[in-house]
């Protein structure tokens, strides 16, 4: 990475420093889940190890006070980076009464918290798609310049909702960022037995918007194509398709061994490519990071992530009953 790159992009060194930190988190929290999950504690973990400089780089380019995110289940990155807190996160890895995103009624990784406009997801890939387009809708209709910020995986934009949502967007020329996160596998088909054509992006032109295909293993790079994507929706000057190239360095979920469609060949290459050491170089390259701040901030990450998990871990469970609520109309 060149020098003072971040610069010439507007970000001053604590901003940058912010993305580090924020990459980190995610990275620490996420490898918590794991340890939790393989000592038989929390159900389920669905990884972003590998896609951290995608999303929290395209979350520091949005408008965290006033843009909408909906995000896939990955995206650990880009809700840390709207408000979302370690603690909420174990909550819901815990299934505890207090989670944010459903009351404990939700797997891991459907996030959603109203007051940061983090929209949930469900479990069916991509219904978040045609959602982001309907609140891009209402922006426009209500004359704000609001930006609604999508992310799905490669092999959810072969699913009829993200044509139609596409489509729509691309006709009525809504302030909407689809990003897919391009990681390359479909939990075990990998992309060349997805698609027909050379890049995700290329899908972009049949809907009438912009494509982009970028690395996604650097967050400046990803900072900057959202952050002029993110203006031209404000422009109205329509949607834009951004393809971020990145890799998913763990099994799809928990419950995946990707040792049987992988080779060991191919993750070496793909841990040679972590977004976060690649992050962590250019920052030392730059002097905003020594090994005394790297070890600052790794202790700071690691007080938040064990007091979360000791928080959540004690917390209680919702009563049974909790579970008769919210599914039909309630009278006040």
């Amino acid at each position: 990475m060149a020098k003072n790159r971040h610069k010439e992009l507007g970000l001053s060194d604590q901003e940058v420093l912010g993305i580090y930190e924020t990459m980190l988190l995610a990275r620490r929290i996420d490898e918590r889940m794991w340890l939790l999950n393989r000592s038989g504690k929390i159900p389920f973990v669905i990884s972003c190890q590998g896609q951290e400089a995608a999303q929290v780089g395209a979350a520091f380019a949005l408008d965290r006070e006033k843009d909408y995110v909906l995000p896939y289940y990955r995206d650990l990155g880009v809700v840390l980076a709207f408000g979302m807190t370690p603690k909420e996160i174990m909550l819901s890895g815990f299934a505890k009464a207090e989670d944010p995103n459903s009351g404990g009624r939700q797997m891991p990784g459907h996030f959603g918290k109203k007051k940061n406009r983090i929209v949930t997801g469900s479990s069916p890939v991509t219904t978040q798609v045609p959602h982001a387009v309907g609140i891009a809708l209402a922006a426009r209709m209500e004359g704000n310049d609001q930006v609604a910020f999508v992310t799905f995986g490669e092999g959810s934009s072969n699913q009829g909702d993200f044509h139609e949502g596409a489509n729509f967007a691309g006709v009525h020329r809504l302030p909407v960022i689809f990003m897919c996160e391009n990681n390359k596998y479909a939990i075990s088909v990998p992309i060349e037995k997805q698609i027909a054509c050379e890049k995700i992006s290329d899908r972009a032109v049949g809907y009438g918007m912009q494509g982009i295909t970028i690395d996604g293993n650097d967050p400046l790079i990803v900072y900057k194509t959202v952050k002029e994507a993110a203006a031209r929706c404000r422009n109205g000057e329509g949607p834009v398709l951004i393809e971020t190239v990145c890799n998913r360095l763990t099994p799809h979920s928990s419950d995946d061994d990707d040792r049987t469609y992988r080779s060991q060949d191919e993750m070496e290459k793909a841990k040679s490519q972590d977004p976060i050491i690649l992050f962590e170089s250019y920052l030392k390259e730059n002097g905003l990071l020594d090994n005394e701040l790297e070890k600052e901030i790794n202790d700071r990450i690691m007080r938040q992530v064990n007091e979360a998990t000791d928080y959540a871990e004690e917390a209680p469970y919702a009563l049974p009953e909790e579970a008769l609520k919210h599914v039909y109309h309630e009278e006040a």
